[in-house]
């Protein structure tokens, strides 16, 4: 699941944008939507990865057996998606460059899973080193 995540990260540093990735997936594994960060592509500072493949995933009855799979800890935006439609599991590429809310998500109950995935850490590391101006843009620094 972690690499359809990945695949969207890369694909919005290919297009000049923040490298985060983010797939929405059923109880079976099945994928409902996938997305990416496209702050910088479309000017709109709320297409955070984790919202663009709830977008994409479309309405449901319920999340809660729904799965959040993110290249980064999701910010407390994002995070707040998760409690507001009760996604009931997230798992987070990795959290060294950026820690948001994943620990606040697991003391309300929901499964976060923190991979500390060497190829999501590189792809953050090396863009944060190449464009510090834009990382501090899209975390509000």
């Amino acid at each position: 699941m972690l690499a359809v995540a990945v695949e969207e990260a890369r694909a919005g540093l290919a297009e000049g944008g923040i490298p985060i990735g983010a797939a929405l997936f059923d109880e079976h594994g099945e994928l409902l939507g996938r997305g990416r960060n496209r702050r910088v592509q479309d000017g709109d500072p709320s297409m955070h990865a984790e919202t663009a493949a709830f977008r994409a995933a479309g309405r449901m009855r319920g999340y809660r057996r729904t799965t959040m799979v993110t290249t980064l800890s999701p910010c407390w935006y994002c995070s707040g998606l998760v409690r507001q439609f009760g996604i009931g599991r997230v798992v987070v590429g990795e959290a060294r460059t950026f820690s948001g809310g994943h620990d606040w998500l697991a003391e309300h109950g929901v499964l976060v899973t923190v991979l500390e995935d060497p190829e999501c850490i590189r792809l953050m590391t090396d863009f944060v080193a190449a464009r510090p101006e834009l990382w501090f843009e899209d975390i509000g620094e």
